[in-house]
């Protein structure tokens, strides 16, 4: 008897190729086999009458490393089709960490990541200090997805360099150090190793995160040591520092792929993006594999002017970050300070995260009532209105009440044709969910969802089977992940269930389930049926199972 059988979905197998109606078969958390009138014979029999089976999405870049800890369910992700998630993005994780380094360590993530510091000290696990104990650890307590997880470069630099990681360069000593930390942890199972160059990264008190002060000498040390083995993968979130020229050469003397985040379209350059592109392109025609990892959701986030992610990334902003209350208070008033980020705006870059679209930001809620009707006007309005300067208007308002008005900006990826140039370019994967990060500013979970309703079904920017190859087969093979990513015989029963006319994500929402009961934004699935891994169902049309199974496994062993 098997475990699972679907009748007559309309299966999209993974591989781009067209769909056909059959049934598919599941036994001992594999697909047993793929045909048409497969005997019932099943102890779960679905019918897939009407609706459209996909292997599972992959999830090549999320932030659940301290969320896992805490929570096996990884919300929201499996209830929006994702079965595998990538963890370790960007460096930003919490393994390896010395017991001395973890208060450090979580200040740091509340800054970069946008995560409470209360929510981190009451809910992670600290029931490890090594890279391969905190593997160890996820592997005892389960979860309800797969998981892959990178060693992070920040994490690394932190062992080593205690809080001088954020203020030097390494020596070689360190960095010899640094390799065989690198090496022991793609022994214990690493995907990669992942970094980030962004000037957008900043850690506690505005100090860069720690990976932006390797060199260029650390950078190639360190994707050489995880390349040694002949397997992994080096994903960075590059800053302007950081070319594509040199990530080639790194793809070419460690002979592993490099994954390079974040491609977003900025409507202030818009051929930023594609000349990034083109290299990546012109790279792999020599046999040096590089891959753009690009969003299909337009960069949209809620935020407070006591911690303002958009304008963090400034070089004038400085004088603020860290600051809290009356220091905050005194800096945001001066006028130079002002005059410095008005400045900085206005001049022209390759990329940055807010670009003075004063008409892409908007006051979502107002602390004080005689400030109702500035609600859901964007700023730039206001200002018009009050004949003032918008930066002007942003600041006095947060001010006046005490930093608890909340904003929302939508910062980048807002031009539909050039982003659909971005999800249909050869070299690039779609991904960028963030999920696990930001928790109270944004929520891409669903970006799987997203792609195949508002791109594919509304926009007809893409064909539905290439859609699901990008989200499934495509990040497997990226990965090594031999197993996952099609529908056929002997894969991993990782499963999506939907309806082709209505797959979307519903609008974003806040909920209280954080440790401490803090808050959250989250997204429901639109148009899901069903979604299992190993076999296993965790999801339905109602969203996650009361009680889902920890169906999910840890993935070591990748093909190199």
């Amino acid at each position: 008897m098997d475990d699972l059988l679907i009748k007559g979905a309309l299966v999209y197998d993974g591989t781009g190729a067209e769909p056909a109606i059959k049934d598919v078969a599941v036994s001992a958390e594999k697909i047993r086999t793929v045909a048409q009138n497969i005997p019932e014979n099943a102890r779960q029999i679905i019918d897939g009458t009407g609706l459209a089976l996909m292997p599972g999405i992959i999830d090549s870049h999320t932030h659940f490393d301290a969320q896992i800890t805490w929570d096996a369910t990884l919300k929201p992700s499996p209830a929006l089709g994702v079965t595998t998630a990538v963890i370790g993005n960007c460096g930003f994780t919490i393994a390896p960490c010395k017991p001395a380094d973890r208060d450090m360590t979580m200040r740091n993530l509340t800054q970069v990541e946008g995560m409470s510091l209360e929510v981190l000290k009451s809910g992670i696990d600290w029931g490890f200090e090594t890279f391969a104990e905190y593997l160890s650890m996820l592997r005892s307590k389960g979860c309800v997805v797969n998981t892959a997880a990178y060693i992070g470069h920040s994490s690394v630099r932190t062992w080593v360099m205690g809080a001088d990681a954020s203020k030097r360069e390494a020596t070689e000593p360190e960095i010899e150090q640094m390799q065989t930390i690198v090496r022991d942890a793609m022994a214990a199972g690493a995907v990669g190793f992942a970094s980030s160059t962004s000037p957008a990264h900043n850690g506690e008190g505005g100090l860069p995160m720690p990976s932006r002060l390797a060199s260029d000498t650390e950078m190639m040390a360190l994707i050489k040591a995880m390349g040694s083995q002949g397997k992994g993968v080096y994903m960075v979130t590059k800053g302007g520092q950081m070319p594509v020229p040199f990530l080639e050469d790194m793809a070419r003397q460690s002979g592993r792929p490099v994954m390079i985040a974040a491609l977003l379209h900025n409507s202030t350059n818009p051929e930023a993006v594609f000349k990034d592109l083109d290299n990546i392109a012109s790279a792999n025609t020599r046999g040096h594999r590089l891959i753009g990892q690009v969003s299909c959701c337009p960069l949209t986030m809620d935020f407070t002017m006591a911690s303002p992610y958009p304008v963090e990334g400034l070089q004038s902003w400085k004088p603020a970050l860290g600051l809290q209350g009356d220091a905050l208070k005194t800096v945001l008033k001066d006028k130079a300070f002002r005059q410095s980020v008005r400045a900085e705006i206005a001049a022209p870059t390759t990329f940055r995260l807010f670009n003075g679209e004063w008409d892409k930001v908007h006051v979502v809620e107002c602390a004080l009532a005689s400030n109702a009707a500035l609600e859901q006007r964007t700023v730039a309005d206001i200002a018009q209105t009050q004949g003032c300067d918008p930066l002007d208007v942003m600041l006095d308002l947060a001010l006046a009440e005490d930093f608890q008005t909340v904003f929302t900006a939508q910062l980048l990826n807002s031009d539909a044709d050039a982003v659909g140039r971005m999800l249909n370019h050869p070299n690039s994967v779609v991904s960028l969910s963030d999920a696990g990060a930001h928790l109270t500013f944004f929520n891409d979970a669903g970006f799987g969802l997203h792609l195949m309703g508002h791109w594919v079904r509304d926009l007809q920017a893409m064909s539905l089977p290439e859609a699901i190859r990008r989200l499934t087969s495509q990040p497997a093979s990226i990965f090594g992940m031999t197993d996952r990513g099609m529908i056929k015989e002997g894969m991993a029963a990782d499963l999506l269930l939907f309806d082709p006319a209505s797959v979307g994500r519903g609008p974003k929402r806040r909920v209280f389930d954080l440790p401490g009961g803090a808050a959250r934004l989250t997204t429901d699935a639109v148009g899901v049926h069903g979604v299992w891994v190993n076999g296993q169902q965790v999801a339905d049309d109602r969203g996650l199972l009361e009680q889902p199974p920890l169906a999910g496994k840890l993935l070591t062993e990748f093909a190199s």
